[in-house]
């Protein structure tokens, strides 16, 4: 088989006037999102019965400006699935990054970034309170980002007297490099 042989298509688009209705509709409206929209042209475009136009693959995605990939998976999807699953993206629960600190690991960390510093410390740094969540089993590991974005979330999501502090006495909690960290004001 040589490379100019033209390679048979495994899934071919035919649309029935009612769903080439619903696609022109979705498009002429213009409110879906970018991926459902290009996702519809493709299918007009891809669509092999009598009133599609029936492009290949390459002349859809350069037209579009798409990957021949992405070109690939709407039509399988809609041969497989039909005209929703076409259109409609799916999110896989493996690709959500599982969360460090629950609700309850979280109170301990402003519980310990509120606590006296260790012993020889003016204030705890993020690398303090990393290796100190470690020590005292709060979690199995976090990075300083992790830990001075949980900060950064509560700091600005409740005012520093429901955090346990007066105005004026808030955290005294220092970056690495001797920074404000977790976007905790700078103690007066």
């Amino acid at each position: 088989m040589t490379a100019k042989q033209s390679v048979v298509k495994r899934y071919i688009v035919r649309l029935g006037t009612e769903a080439r209705q619903q696609l022109n509709a979705l498009i002429q409206k213009g409110k879906a999102s970018a991926r459902r929209l290009l996702r519809a042209r493709i299918l007009l475009k891809a669509d092999a019965s009598g009133a599609g136009q029936g492009w290949s693959d390459s002349q859809i995605a350069a037209a579009l400006d798409a990957s021949t990939d992405t070109v690939y998976r709407t039509r399988q999807q809609l041969v497989e699935g039909g005209v929703t699953a076409a259109l409609t993206h799916k999110y896989s629960p493996n690709s959500a990054h599982k969360r460090i600190f629950d609700g309850a690991a979280e109170a301990k960390l402003i519980a310990l970034a509120c606590s006296p510093p260790p012993a020889g410390r003016k204030r705890w740094t993020l690398t303090l309170l990393e290796s100190a969540i470690v020590e005292l089993s709060i979690v199995e590991r976090a990075s300083d980002n992790t830990i001075g974005r949980t900060l950064k979330k509560h700091a600005q999501a409740a005012p520093s007297e429901a955090m346990g502090h007066s105005a004026g006495a808030e955290c005294q909690l220092r970056s690495q490099h001797g920074g404000c960290a977790g976007g905790l004001s700078a103690p007066a």
